[in-house]
């Protein structure tokens, strides 16, 4: 039996620490486009390492799996969400709807090391740019003021990317992403678009995906969130169209509801 030395456990403890929050896919991972679209349409083909591919690509748990809260508690199914997205939220009250929008956006920026685009607002106004953060430099708020500081040597590693979030998490929300996002008529909705009311709390929700129907050219989506407390983003369903559910109608009409929120057609915005 080979013996492993103190050395290279500790190695390996940091290797595991530093992956906790990643979810890498395998062929036997569920993902957004396991769930199976309407009869007569066919899904959306996003371009190759594109924020729309990528979300395609999130990893679903298993079949009847339920929402976690932050703190390990249960939230409850009673017909809100259909499926749950396989990624860690970490242990704080953070990771709410604005915070799942922002997460799923820097992250994959992140992993495409596109690291100049990371950058999100506080409520504030100051832009805080991940490139700051990546080569040591740490923030400090005082009242309504923050400034930043040189705290710590360069790293790019998990870890110090998703301490960077928690950072925007706790001082951005649906107030400040909605005046960085640029709005965007209803027809030309994408992948990766976002629905928002800005306010406190106000609410955010993405699409996860969309499929076009072959002969009429209709269009139809996916919508995922999180919401308060800090809980696990998770694909809604559609209470208004049972035929279509879990998929939206993309139309003109002057709302769309969601199991948890309403929304006008004048709330849809880009990246």
């Amino acid at each position: 039996m080979r013996v492993i030395n103190a050395s290279l456990l500790f190695l390996m403890l940091v290797f595991c620490i530093s992956t906790s929050y990643s979810q890498e896919l395998n062929s036997n991972t569920r993902t957004i486009k396991s769930i199976s679209v309407p009869s007569g349409f066919e899904r959306v083909k996003s371009q190759p390492n594109s924020f729309g591919e990528y979300l395609q690509k999130l990893p679903l748990k298993e079949e009847g799996a339920r929402v976690y809260y932050y703190h390990g508690g249960v939230k409850e199914n009673f017909g809100q969400y259909i499926e749950v997205i396989d990624l860690e939220i970490g242990n704080k009250d953070l990771h709410q709807c604005a915070d799942a929008v922002i997460r799923l956006r820097a992250e994959y920026l992140w992993r495409t090391k596109q690291y100049d685009d990371i950058q999100f607002n506080f409520t504030n106004g100051h832009r805080i740019k991940y490139s700051r953060w990546m080569n040591g430099e740490r923030i400090k708020v005082q009242g309504n003021k923050s400034s930043w500081y040189k705290s710590q040597d360069p790293n790019n590693d998990y870890n110090s990317f998703w301490e960077y979030l928690e950072e925007i998490f706790m001082y951005a929300g649906t107030y400040s992403l909605n005046k960085e996002l640029k709005s965007k008529d209803l027809k030309n909705m994408e992948i990766g678009d976002v629905l928002i009311q800005g306010g406190f709390p106000g609410h955010a929700m993405i699409i996860v995906d969309m499929a076009i129907h072959k002969s009429s050219g209709q269009k139809v989506f996916l919508l995922a969130q999180s919401y308060m407390p800090a809980q696990q983003t998770h694909i809604v369903t559609n209470p208004t169209n049972p035929d279509l559910n879990p998929w939206y109608e993309l139309n003109s009409e002057n709302s769309i509801s969601t199991p948890e929120w309403h929304f006008s057609v004048n709330d849809l915005k880009s990246f």
